[in-house]
């Protein structure tokens, strides 16, 4: 049978119906509802932080936290990395704002604190950095760089649902945290995202501008978008939260059992458990040295695609890399451009068999 990169985690169909049925008899379907509502405190709860603004998905909101801190300054600039997915940089630019690549570190993928300030300018009005594959980025360092520069900071923290640091949820950190609730994510409500913060200010200003800048029944403060997150969405999304747990400790032992099988092996490189941080196992990502190992990334993504497991080289290329950005911006990012042409995030999901991690291994280390 195929294996996939990764599996959409599911309620059953009759808790999810239970849960919709008070939409069909409500016909309360969007503009954030009752379900939203329900939706949005459990959050808050499971999170631990103050506020949650929800959306249609990840990257809506990310462009919203961007307007709502109020970082949309002509010529300004954005620190931010290479090594992510198109649509952290993406945000940056729908909003008029200039990317600047910000190496990355070489053990765990996160923005490299000790690269930033060389990077600042006048024109800097903020930092987004991304919590990658579930690693942490060094909060601490980015933090005191940015209260040294009076500067913003938003973490795309799509990989890093649930994730603690010291106890702390990863969505206080910074002034606000954009989540992804996409359907391949650790946890899911097929689409949709959210914007964590704890500062009341931005809660009215996230409110108005996902519903086009409405102000109460008949005015419009600002030029908004269309990025609610309807009753439906919420539902499965209020469905997966009571099993995110367990679809974590699933997802920690298949973890367990590639590190078995894989760690040790030379020319091959696991990014290590970090310190403090209490993991979602979101991605299991694998530097595959060519020269060491004797088989390239890319001949290994080749041989499991043959026997049907479909691994993927994310992310690659970097973005600064990519047709749309490469040659605009070109800050130097050797770490980042080396990390992508030698990375594969081999399948891992909620329910992924110990024979199929063994299959994957086997196709890896004998093909």
């Amino acid at each position: 049978m195929p294996i996939n990169v990764t599996r959409s985690s599911m309620p059953s169909m009759e808790e999810y119906m239970e849960e919709i049925r008070p939409i069909f008899e409500s016909r309360f379907l969007t503009n954030m509802g009752p379900v939203y509502k329900k939706f949005q405190h459990q959050l808050i709860d499971y999170l631990g932080t103050q506020y949650i603004s929800l959306f249609v998905n990840g990257h809506m909101a990310l462009e919203m936290a961007i307007q709502a801190l109020g970082l949309q300054v002509p010529g300004g600039e954005v620190i931010t990395t290479p090594f992510t997915f198109v649509s952290t940089t993406h945000a940056i630019t729908r909003n008029g704002l200039t990317p600047v690549f910000c190496d990355i570190k070489p053990d765990d993928y996160t923005m490299d604190p000790e690269k930033i300030e060389a990077l600042i300018t006048d024109r800097t009005v903020a930092i987004i950095p991304v919590h990658v594959y579930g690693n942490i980025c060094d909060v601490e360092a980015i933090d005191a760089i940015a209260k040294k520069h009076g500067l913003k900071v938003i973490y795309d923290a799509a990989h890093a649902f649930g994730e603690t640091y010291k106890g702390v949820g990863i969505g206080n950190f910074g002034d606000a945290s954009m989540f992804s609730f996409h359907a391949t994510k650790v946890f899911h409500s097929i689409e949709g995202g959210a914007i964590a913060f704890n500062d009341a200010q931005y809660r009215v200003r996230l409110h108005e501008l996902k519903n086009f800048g409405i102000h109460g029944k008949e005015d419009v403060l600002a030029v908004g978008a269309n990025a609610k997150l309807d009753e439906f969405r919420a539902a499965m999304g209020i469905c997966n939260l009571r099993h995110i747990d367990e679809y974590i400790q699933s997802r920690e032992e298949v973890v367990t059992h590639y590190r078995e099988r894989l760690g040790g092996v030379k020319g091959i490189r696991l990014c290590q458990p970090q310190e403090d941080v209490k993991s979602n196992y979101a991605y299991f990502p694998v530097y595959f040295a060519e020269k060491e190992f004797g088989k390239s990334r890319d001949l290994v993504y080749e041989d499991l695609q043959k026997q049907e497991i479909f691994a993927r080289k994310y992310f690659y290329p970097a973005v600064n890399e990519m047709t749309c950005y490469k040659g605009l911006y070109p800050q130097n990012t050797p770490v980042a451009h080396d990390v992508s042409t030698h990375i594969l995030t081999l399948p891992l999901y909620e329910g992924l068999s110990r024979e199929d991690v063994d299959r994957i291994c086997d196709v890896i280390l004998y093909a």
